[in-house]
């Protein structure tokens, strides 16, 4: 029994290729829309590795193809909530915040008849300077959070946050937050949880390192975006600290997806955590 392999989160971002490059939500028409083609990539490749995986969705993006939200839970798949316009929350007023994650949540749940159970901000921006949300999320009944990422980003992290799933307690709810997997190294902590981390480390490195922490006794979150599948995506003028990462590699993620999902044992995020 002790020799079981430890069964690992895996989790898709579920939002299109202009969503998460810092494009304000009002300019989104303005670019061709992929998710639907690549959505069917990403499903094919999943039904191939006989995984499931808790899908993270968009609320615009769930709104625009409820189809492929329909889709996706039929075949299996666990359906979260990514907010709906993929803002970063430290930028938003608490009062935005409910407001957009509550049509987010509502939307889901009436069009799959099943609650919602599992949240993750938009570029992991549950930090320090937005820890309210975390009450916000409890009072919606969201029951798993995967938003916080103990490490420094420009954009994320809270660095001295703790390592693996623990649960967060108020007075009328409990939830367990599931951080962004990462390696305890000397002097540093590495980022090994996926998006473009998996696509700029060799694939042995991520390899090796969910193989370090699932002999910790611990299960890794594992996340990618659809748009990771499709190399061929519009390339736009960004800032060169977005540009670098979000089109770097895309040709290899299919690849390594493959291998990723002959290598370890995958389940969505709520069956990890035993919570349904």
């Amino acid at each position: 029994m002790g020799n079981s392999p430890i069964t690992n989160a895996l989790t898709i971002d579920f939002e299109d290729w202009y969503q998460g490059i810092e494009i304000p939500y009002s300019d989104w028409d303005k670019y061709e829309d992929r998710i639907e083609m690549v959505g069917d990539k990403l499903l094919k490749i999943l039904d191939d590795g006989g995984a499931k995986a808790t899908f993270f969705m968009l609320g615009y993006v769930a709104e625009k193809h409820p189809e492929i939200v329909k889709r996706i839970e039929a075949e299996g798949h666990e359906i979260g909530t990514h907010g709906f316009s993929h803002t970063l929350i430290y930028k938003q007023e608490p009062s935005l915040f409910q407001e957009e994650l509550t049509r987010a949540i509502g939307f889901l749940e009436d069009l799959t008849g099943k609650k919602v159970l599992g949240h993750r901000a938009p570029f992991f921006s549950i930090t320090k300077d937005s820890l309210w949300a975390l009450d916000i999320l409890g009072e919606l009944g969201i029951k798993y959070d995967s938003s916080i990422f103990p490490v420094l980003n420009y954009r994320y992290g809270i660095a001295d946050a703790p390592r693996f799933p623990y649960t967060i307690k108020r007075e009328k709810f409990e939830f367990v937050e599931f951080p962004i997997s990462t390696l305890k190294l000397p002097g540093f902590t590495m980022p090994i949880s996926g998006g473009a981390y998996f696509r700029i480390y060799p694939y042995q490195v991520t390899k090796q390192a969910i193989k370090a922490v699932n002999r910790e006794g611990q299960p890794v979150t594992f996340y990618l975006h659809p748009w990771e599948l499709d190399p061929d995506h519009p390339r736009i003028d960004v800032p060169r600290r977005i540009a670098l990462t979000h089109y770097f590699n895309l040709g290899a993620t299919e690849r390594r997806l493959k291998k990723l999902l002959k290598d370890f044992k995958m389940a969505p995020m709520g069956e990890v955590l035993g919570i349904s």
